[in-house]
């Protein structure tokens, strides 16, 4: 595989800041990785990802039930076994009716009771699909797709309250494509052999379907809604342009909405999702509706109807019996994804649980697992970064004085959230019952919608969660300009406790770097201290940002991982400068908490040596190729190998630090180092 860096760039340089103390244990109390894990055949200064990996990666084998295998895999398993124990007890307790562990133990006894759900077959879909038979007009289809909406079945249109990106405080009603049954255009449009394969399994899949729920015609319907889907595709804006946060805020008046589909009957729409009170929406891809209306008078409403049959079962065939459920496995999960083995039941149970309470099973998680003095260290750690950046903006070189003085107040503004929420969500009117997964499955689907819904016209809420506390992941939010770190994720390898400030600086501190570096990535630079899209940079400097972001662009599409496929920078730009910027802060966090003195060697590496290191095994990661091949496709993050090595690269204290020379494949000259 090709791994070529190019050029020159920078983001944050080094200076000087006070910290706050980190250490809630003796520094060296634990050396914080496994050098079991190492291939010392494999020099740091050729392939730093292999040194630090290389045996974990020989010995490990990707589970059958997974497409993938990490660091965060391993976690996320650790968190489903520990949410597994919960349920389990939860469903055999008899806590009061209506609670919400009650809910919780009946949610999970309802996704358990499969004889239940084999004896009723298909029959809680008969009145959705009787529903889908009546529509005999195209007058029909703004109802029937608003129906749907709230069942959070997928159609052409997708169509959500969230917060306005110009109005932070506000909550607007949004529009945007939706509708496809592929993970990506691309999938429809690339004419290669394994896209025409995938497609052909995909025709499969649609037949198989419908030949379960004894639809008519399967054959033929499934060429029909593949062909539907792809007419669709083609009008869809790719990924790479949907992340321009200034393309895709287009803001009309209801009536500029309808003219865009003069065919489409949005006052039904609306009335249906209940939204009528809306007066503007923002509208994310304004040419992708006009195309959409002429799609949709020129398809024949039979074939609407097959394509939302196969949308509605397709949405809820885990809630089916075990052949509606193996067909969607067999295609989502082999083909897409080349998992060799469904997962076992319990597993699949608590991730159900997961996708309609995880909120109050995490609850139950953060009371028996989450440990406060992690959340005391961990904000301690924040605020050091935190401070880190302050010291970056101002050193940058080639940013006005006016424009660091806004991204200074940015930064002043940033919240922090860490563990779990202070404010739970109230989840008291959505009725959970043991004997029914399906009716279950419905009825959270419309709280979700109606939650959403019940947002417009009112303050925005900034203490909600995007995340569960047991979900091993962190994020930012650009209209909150606030960055989250759940509990399940403050474990080995990314946070210990016991360890060496060193490798916890490496692991979650660059976890943190990377999410505060969000806020000042090429898309969310656009926000200002408020969460509002706002554009706060002078020119000259916005065309400077632009010069390096492309130069970092260039050193990530020299990456191709799997046959003709390379990293994609355009849909990956965000993620790369969170790795970079991020990685240089915690690095520079870590200096200063040492106070001018140098670290102990431990086990014979150097402090520096085992802030790297720290780093390099948080993105211990295998995939199998149809993973890989659609996270290259349609994931903004770049594979976990490489973000062990541009990162590695382009600092100037990696390269010091194992003292690399020219010829080292991990070594780039000075002058086209990006000095972050």
């Amino acid at each position: 595989m090709e791994r070529k860096v190019s050029k020159s760039f920078s983001f944050f340089l080094v200076g000087a800041l006070t910290l706050f103390p980190v250490a809630a244990v003796a520094q060296g109390t634990s050396l914080g990785f496994d050098t079991t894990n190492f291939d010392r055949s494999v020099r740091p200064q050729d392939d730093f990802f292999r040194f630090v990996n290389g045996t974990w990666l020989k010995r490990t084998e990707i589970p059958a039930d997974a497409s993938s295998w990490g660091s965060f895999n391993e976690l996320r398993e650790k968190s489903r076994n520990a949410l597994h124990d919960i349920l389990d007890e939860a469903s055999q307790s008899n806590a009061p009716a209506g609670s919400e562990p009650r809910k919780v133990g009946d949610l999970y006894a309802s996704f358990m009771d499969t004889a239940r759900v084999e004896r009723l077959g298909i029959t809680p879909l008969a009145g959705e699909l009787s529903g889908i038979d009546a529509v005999q007009t195209p007058a029909q289809l703004p109802t029937i797709f608003a129906h749907f909406a709230k069942l959070g079945v997928s159609t052409p249109l997708g169509v959500f309250v969230g917060q306005d990106p110009k109005q932070s405080d506000v909550n607007i009603v949004q529009v945007g494509q939706s509708g496809l049954g592929l993970p990506d255009r691309d999938y429809y449009l690339k004419q290669d052999a394994k896209m025409i394969e995938t497609r052909t399994a995909y025709n499969g899949y649609v037949v198989r379907l419908l030949s379960l729920a004894k639809q008519s015609d399967p054959e033929g319907a499934a060429k029909r809604i593949l062909a539907l889907e792809t007419a669709i595709a083609t009008k869809q804006w790719d990924r790479a342009r949907n992340r321009d946060r200034n393309a895709t805020y287009n803001r009309m008046t209801v009536a500029q909405l309808a003219a865009l589909m003069p065919s489409y009957g949005w006052t039904d729409f609306l009335q249906t999702t209940k939204l009528t009170g809306t007066a503007d929406v923002v509208v994310r891809q304004p040419d992708y509706l006009r195309a959409l209306d002429s799609i949709i008078v020129a398809t024949p409403v039979s074939t609407w109807r097959e394509y939302l049959t196969f949308k509605l079962l397709d949405s809820y065939a885990e809630d089916l019996p075990a052949a509606f459920e193996r067909a969607r496995f067999d295609f989502r999960g082999k083909t897409l994804s080349g998992q060799q083995e469904m997962a076992v039941r319990w597993k699949r149970s608590v991730d159900g649980v997961e996708g309609i309470l995880g909120q109050p099973a995490g609850k139950l998680y953060v009371a028996r697992y989450f440990k406060p003095e992690a959340k005391a260290r961990m904000d301690a750690l924040v605020k050091n970064i935190l401070a880190a950046y302050r010291v970056g903006i101002d050193s940058l070189e080639w940013m006005s004085p006016a424009t660091k003085a806004q991204a200074q107040d940015k930064l002043a503004h940033f919240t922090v959230k860490i563990g779990y929420p202070d404010k739970p969500r109230d989840y008291s009117s959505l009725a959970i019952k043991r004997d029914d997964l399906f009716g279950n499955a419905i009825r959270a689907a419309e709280y979700q919608y109606n939650d959403a819904i019940s947002r417009l016209g009112k303050p925005v809420d900034r203490s909600r969660w995007g995340m569960t506390p047991q979900t091993v992941n962190a994020y930012y939010n650009p209209s909150n300009n606030e960055i989250v770190f759940p509990a399940a994720i403050l474990q080995p390898p990314f946070f210990n406790v016991e360890a060496d400030d060193a490798v916890n600086y490496g692991a979650i501190g660059a976890v943190i770097g990377h999410e505060i570096g969000h806020g000042f990535d090429d898309q969310g630079r656009k926000s200002d201290g408020s969460g509002n899209l706002r554009d706060w940079w002078t020119a000259d400097d916005a065309k400077a940002f632009d010069a390096r972001t492309t130069k970092l662009g260039a050193q990530y599409e020299a990456i191709n991982p799997i046959e003709d496929l390379h990293i994609n920078p355009k849909l990956t730009m965000g993620e790369n400068i969170g790795d970079l910027s991020g990685l240089a802060q915690a690095y520079r966090a870590y200096r200063i908490s040492l106070g001018g003195k140098e670290a102990p060697v431990i086990n014979g590496f150097t402090g520096d040596q085992r802030f790297f290191i720290g780093f390099a095994q948080i993105w211990r990661t295998k995939f199998r190729d149809e993973s890989l091949r659609q996270q290259l496709l349609t994931n903004p993050h770049s594979p976990g190998m490489y973000r062990a090595f541009v990162p590695l690269v382009n600092n100037d204290a990696f390269q010091r630090a194992f003292g690399t020379r020219a010829g080292d494949k991990m070594y780039l000259p000075q002058e086209e180092r990006g000095n972050c």
